[in-house]
């Protein structure tokens, strides 16, 4: 018996291989497709990826895919207008701007400086070899993202009165911040860059889902209580702006 069930083993076919994901024409690129499908969703909606790097379409489950990627190449001259309209990367280098709080600041390089990025008054200034500064960059904005979304997740978890839990910084492209069954919470850290009423809407929304764990009126409720400012207005600066908080680094 043991040695069929090896030889059982060995004959098994291997698993095959995930189909690529299908791709429509954008200007003169082809980007891969993301489908998303929504229980509640009643209709289709069409999106680009903040990076311009993908097609997203959030549909009901009924809608076969083949649906969904009709009602994006009919839609592909919308795509190309608004993949036009993202900001053009720019590699990183002395001199450049980035934001920072909400707030212009142009990178200084300095080969005599810390190799620590510093903030002085509208600059941020660093030190070490040229090469590698978008990412010396980016590992300490990522450093004072964690330092400063931790001091707001006490802040509203001791006005939600909620204990603080645990804290994982997001790199998604998709999400600012969640909220996982088991309390963690995680959130993007390039809201470092946004300004500190947008970054700490984001915590607050996912504080309130310690309390409510929907998007219930008891959570809205829940939120406007503990958020000092406008939830609305964050929301708009985010959907205006927030795709050009993904500027490359690198």
């Amino acid at each position: 018996m043991i040695e069929w069930l090896r030889r059982a083993r060995v004959s098994r076919p291997p698993a095959p291989t995930p189909a690529k994901p299908a791709r429509v024409p954008v200007g003169d690129r082809m980007l891969p497709v993301e489908l998303r499908r929504l229980r509640h969703a009643r209709r289709m909606t069409l999106r680009l990826a903040p990076d311009g790097e993908a097609v997203r379409i959030s549909l009901p489950p009924w809608v076969p895919d083949h649906e969904a990627l009709a009602f994006a190449r009919a839609r592909s001259e919308w795509l190309a207008a608004q993949a036009a309209r993202l900001p053009r990367p720019q590699p990183l280098q002395p001199g450049s701007q980035i934001a920072y709080r909400g707030a212009p600041v142009t990178v200084v390089w300095n080969p005599q400086a810390a190799r620590r990025p510093q903030q002085v008054d509208s600059r941020i200034v660093m030190g070490g070899p040229e090469e590698g500064l978008g990412l010396r960059l980016a590992r300490g904005l990522d450093a004072e993202a964690r330092r400063t979304l931790a001091q707001d997740l006490a802040d509203y978890c001791a006005r939600a009165a909620r204990p603080v839990p645990g804290l994982a910084l997001s790199r998604a492209r998709r999400r600012w911040g969640s909220c996982a069954a088991n309390g963690t919470i995680r959130i993007n850290w390039r809201l470092i860059m946004a300004p500190d009423a947008v970054r700490r809407s984001v915590v607050a929304h996912e504080v309130a889902h310690l309390v409510h764990f929907d998007h219930s009126p008891e959570f809205h409720a829940c939120l406007a209580a503990i958020f000092e400012g406008d939830v609305a207005e964050a929301n708009a600066w985010l959907k205006r702006h927030g795709p050009g908080l993904y500027q490359p680094f690198g």
